[in-house]
């Protein structure tokens, strides 16, 4: 098994010189921590019957920050050291000022942990990890005649953090990552289309390399690109209509989820600032954010400041209840930090940023709210979308949509996009199914420049009047 035995302070640093200089860094300010990270992760991607690429990455470093008010300074170096951390005081001090800030109690302790401590890039040989790789192609094709690409994606990561608090608070977390991706091109009568399936996180790569689960992956692939096949062109124009379970969650995680956040909130540009208390969605309508759903992508023990992750309401029954908040914006706002304050790695400060975000069930069946369309698209599957958070204005694109008119599915179309707000998207919900479900383990989120794997969940969703945008009138 790979070494996972990232002891910063039992080789590079002293821990109470470390600690000391933690302290100058963070004199007469109100918060502020030392992160220090080791990440190696693997990607293969085996494409049109050979390896196309084999990478391996490693990292370490460390962050020093100190915050006062709405300033925060931050200084990170790849080099894991007395000098360097020395040098970082410097820079995190000129956030600090004058100082006369009282610094902040310290988060809760914890001994949660959500995943396993092990490095799943060990998991397996080499070898038996392009063994993988070349059977997924072989099975596709061995499918259906009408393949003529297969691609396909073996990841994992392992990233090894430790918090040293100027309280003397001390933490560490192992974050093990997978996922499998299976992407298939068919061809017929001259015209082609795609199918994408995949999906993993915190859990060991063994268990994704069975081949009752890549099987399932690839036969989920095949399928939608057989969909898409024989796909008509979308219709275009205001309708109803119904996103499934899982996956299409990530509209909601879009175009409501980073509205959400107490950065935005706290600065006022979000549609939603202001509004705690208030109606911003249809009665039912439950909205959570929750990072403490064992082996999930989007899932953490402590967030990347050292508080403890938790499951926060956001929106309940309609009402809005709560943001998402890391320590600077839940102190500013007179508010609770959630375990959100999240970082792509040591060289980034954390701010703001979602776990899983999942809206929760109701009572109707799938089946009820499909048939209850009267002339409307249901969408299954998504692609990219754009979204302006300032408003939650979305543009989204469709990878698998039906065509429903009296209550009966009809052809699938191609082209469909769906464009509307996400604050009337939400007033407009009119169905909730009983199925919620999470999706498969696929979600990267983006802010400001920084990436951080996220989940997202629904149920089969009733909305009307969204706005279609599709390849015919």
């Amino acid at each position: 098994m790979t070494d996972i035995s990232f002891r910063p302070f039992d080789s590079a640093l002293d821990p109470d010189r470390a600690l000391s200089l933690l302290r100058q860094a963070t004199d007469g300010a109100e918060d502020g921590e030392l992160f220090l990270e080791r990440r190696r992760s693997e990607a293969l991607v085996f494409d049109d019957g050979r390896v196309k690429t084999a990478s391996y990455d490693a990292a370490e470093g460390f962050g020093l920050r100190a915050v006062n008010g709405e300033v925060a300074g931050y200084a990170h170096s790849t080099e894991i050291s007395e000098a360097a951390l020395t040098r970082a005081v410097e820079t995190a001090r000129l956030a600090v000022g004058q100082g006369g800030g009282t610094l902040a109690a310290g988060p809760a302790a914890t001994n949660r942990r959500l995943y396993a401590d092990h490095d799943p890039i060990s998991d397996a040989p080499f070898p038996v990890k392009i063994e993988t790789l070349r059977e997924i192609d072989s099975f596709l094709r061995d499918l259906d005649p009408r393949v003529v690409q297969v691609s396909a994606t073996i990841a994992a990561s392992c990233q090894e953090v430790e918090i040293l608090r100027p309280d003397g608070q001390h933490l560490r977390d192992v974050r093990p990552m997978t996922r499998v991706n299976v992407s298939v091109i068919v061809e017929e009568n001259g015209r082609r289309e795609s199918g994408t399936a995949g999906g993993g996180g915190r859990v060991a790569l063994s268990g994704l390399l069975d081949p009752a689960d890549w099987q399932a992956k690839a036969r989920e692939a095949l399928r939608v690109a057989l969909v898409n096949l024989r796909a008509e062109p979308a219709p275009a124009g205001v309708m109803d209509v119904v996103l499934g379970p899982g996956w299409p969650g990530i509209l909601l995680h879009e175009a409501i989820g980073h509205g959400l956040e107490g950065d935005f909130n706290r600065k006022g540009s979000s549609n939603f600032s202001g509004r705690i208390g208030e109606r911003i969605a249809a009665p039912g309508v439950t909205v959570l954010d929750d990072g403490t759903i064992p082996d999930r992508r989007g899932s953490i023990s402590f967030d990347d400041e050292g508080t403890p992750s938790s499951k926060t309401t956001l929106i309940e029954d309609g009402i809005l209840v709560g943001y998402m908040q890391d320590r600077q914006n839940a102190r500013l706002m007179g508010q609770q930090p959630t375990g959100n304050g999240r970082r792509e790695s040591y060289a980034h400060p954390p701010m703001p940023r979602m776990t899983n975000t999942y809206m929760l069930g109701g009572e109707a069946t799938p089946d009820d709210l499909v048939s209850s369309l009267k002339d409307g698209i249901y969408a299954v599957g998504f692609g990219g979308g754009q979204v302006d958070i300032t408003n939650g204005k979305f543009v989204f694109s469709c990878t698998e949509a039906y065509r429903v008119q009296d209550g009966k599915v009809g052809a699938p179309v191609r082209g469909a996009t769906l464009i509307g707000d996400g604050a009337t998207a939400l007033h407009n919900i009119r169905g909730l199914g009983n199925d919620m479900a999470l999706d498969p383990g696929m979600g990267n989120c983006g802010k400001a420049g920084q990436w951080v794997p996220v989940g997202v969940g629904q149920p089969t969703t009733l909305i009307g009047g969204l706005t279609v945008g599709g390849a015919a009138a």
